[in-house]
Order: C-alpha cells, then sequence, then structure tokens
C-alpha cells in the first residue's frame, strides 16, 4: 500500500500549503490565477532566467503541499540564485482555485498547466532583464514545461520526468509495485482512452479512475514525451535520480533516445525531490517532509553550467 501511495502521488489534487517568503524577492502575479516569486540576482545586469514548472498535485512554488514540506523548489530557485541565474517559481493554478474555495476535479484540464506555462514564458519574454529564458519541468511538470518551450524557450530542463505517456508509466509500475492490478489498469486505461471514460476497474485502483478526475487523466494522456521533446530546437538537459521512487532512471533514457544530442545526467543517491539519500526507502519517503533537507549540490552545479553556457 505504502508503494501504491508514492504512484498516486502523480495524479492527486490534495490541498495545498502556505509557502515562506524571501527578503530578496519579487512577488508577482502573472494573470488571474498564477502567483509566484522572482529571484533576481544583482551580479549581473542580464542574467538568464530558469521558469520552474511544477510536478503533480496541488504543489506550490516552494515544492510543498498539505503535509508534505521539503522546500526543493525553495532551494533549489535559491541556490540557482547564488550562481548568478534568477528564477521564477510559482504555484499552481489549483493552489489559488482551492483557496477561493473554487475546487471543481471534473474541470481540472492538463492542458489548463499548459497554458499557464505559455503564459509566464509569453510575460518574461517581454521582459528586457533577462538574457534568454529557460524552463525547467519537474516530474509532471517535465511534459508541460516540454510543449510549453515549444517555439518559446531557448533551453529546456527535464528533471524527473517521464519518458512515456502516464498511463504506461502508471501500468509499468503497478507491474512491480501491485501486479495483480496491472492488467486491469491496462484495460481500463484503454477504455478511457477510446471511450473517454473507464468504468470496469478494481476498486483496488478507484484513485486512479475515480469519476471526477478521468477528465484530468484523459487529458494527460493525449501527450507523448517523447514526441514532444523530439519537437524542440534548442539545448535540452535531462537529469534524474537512481534513488527516486516514483520515475524510475528508465525514464530519462527514453526521452534522451527520443532527442539524442540533449545531454543526460543521472545522479547518484539523489531521489524524486531532488534531496540525497544514502539510506533505504524509508529514510527517502521521510525525505518528502524534511523542510530543511538541501537539494544536491549534483544537480545544481549541473543546471547552473547548463544555463550558463
Amino acid at each position: 500500500m505504502k508503494k501504491i501511495l508514492v504512484l498516486l502521488m502523480f495524479i492527486s489534487f490534495g490541498t495545498a500549503s502556505a509557502q515562506d517568503q524571501s527578503n530578496t524577492s519579487e512577488e508577482l502575479s502573472i494573470g488571474s490565477l498564477i502567483e509566484g516569486t522572482l529571484l533576481m540576482p544583482v551580479t549581473s545586469e542580464t542574467p538568464p532566467l530558469v521558469i520552474i514548472v511544477a510536478g503533480s498535485g496541488p504543489t506550490d512554488r516552494n515544492g510543498n503541499q498539505m503535509m508534505m514540506k521539503n522546500n526543493a523548489y525553495k532551494f533549489l530557485a535559491e541556490d540557482l540564485y547564488s550562481k548568478g541565474i534568477a528564477t521564477f517559481r510559482y504555484d499552481k493554478r489549483i493552489v489559488k482555485i482551492m483557496k477561493m474555495g473554487k475546487i471543481d476535479e471534473k474541470k481540472i484540464s492538463f492542458d489548463h498547466f499548459i497554458e499557464d506555462a505559455i503564459e509566464i514564458t509569453e510575460y518574461f519574454k517581454k521582459d528586457q532583464r533577462f538574457s534568454k529564458i529557460i524552463l525547467l519541468g519537474h516530474s509532471q511538470g517535465s511534459l508541460v514545461a516540454m510543449v510549453a518551450a515549444q517555439g518559446r524557450a531557448d533551453g529546456f530542463i527535464s528533471v524527473a520526468g517521464a519518458g512515456q505517456e502516464i498511463d504506461d508509466v502508471i501500468v509499468a509500475q503497478l507491474e512491480k509495485q501491485a501486479p495483480g492490478l496491472k492488467d486491469n489498469a491496462r484495460q481500463a486505461f484503454d477504455d478511457l482512452r477510446v471511450n473517454g471514460t473507464a468504468q470496469n476497474y478494481s476498486p483496488g485502483l478507484s484513485s486512479i479512475f475515480r469519476k471526477d478526475i478521468q477528465p484530468f487523466i484523459f487529458s494527460w494522456m493525449q501527450y507523448d514525451p517523447q514526441e514532444e521533446i523530439a519537437k524542440l530546437d534548442m539545448p535540452i538537459l535531462i537529469i534524474n535520480g537512481d534513488k527516486d521512487l516514483q520515475v524510475h532512471p528508465s525514464e530519462a533514457d527514453l526521452l534522451y533516445r527520443a532527442k539524442p544530442e540533449s545531454q543526460l545526467h543521472i545522479i547518484s543517491n539523489m531521489n524524486h525531490i531532488l534531496k540525497e539519500i544514502k539510506g533505504n526507502d524509508m529514510e527517502n519517503q521521510k525525505s518528502y517532509n524534511e523542510y530543511d533537507r538541501p537539494v544536491m549540490p549534483e544537480v545544481i552545479d549541473l543546471i547552473s553550467t547548463f544555463v550558463l553556457n
């Protein structure tokens, strides 16, 4: 059951937590639903800008949700800031929608996240303070940023991003974690893809296929990461950790095969939220709620080198 919960972090919405504030930041609102934090280095007149696109769920600008505070994006942004790189990180739209008390899962589409990332990119393209714009997508945000970057950004970074369509990713995880549910899940996904709805699924899969969330899963299934990354005509960096419990490093390899001119790096002992894990899965899962555990220096070095070149 614990492993199934890890898998379901891909798609759950839940409830968001409040984010920390920084004294060296600029708070921005873009459109009606996007609020975020810009960190602007003073060491360069026109620094590069990295836009951080969050993973699944009601994730805030710091990488946190209710009952899960690890500050992964906050540390990532601050460490890149120390390297002379500007960053913009933002609350996903569902964070604000839930604060307004207007959440309706049936009306949430994967395309909304892409639209938000595009709007943010276009906003900063008009800002003459930046030498270039790089989209960095983490987990689910990898595919979001990948699509948004097309024809708009100067570079793309995938961190812990899937290389398969989301239904194939989930079925592959079930094969390892709950093999008795794999075939039923495959059939339910096939029904959803063909008919737009899935009805005959095991109660053990209800968190994935419950009625209200099916439209979101259906919209997500329309995008193939390998097809989307192949469309990019820009420098690309692909990163994964070998201690990632949610996205296996083989997913990064699939992205690399689809775009072999990109850079691929698998970081030893890094988990899904960019933290160093030297112990077992219990330590790994515990790190999701350790607010003061820093991100690994190796990922900062790889990203800053890529962005500053």
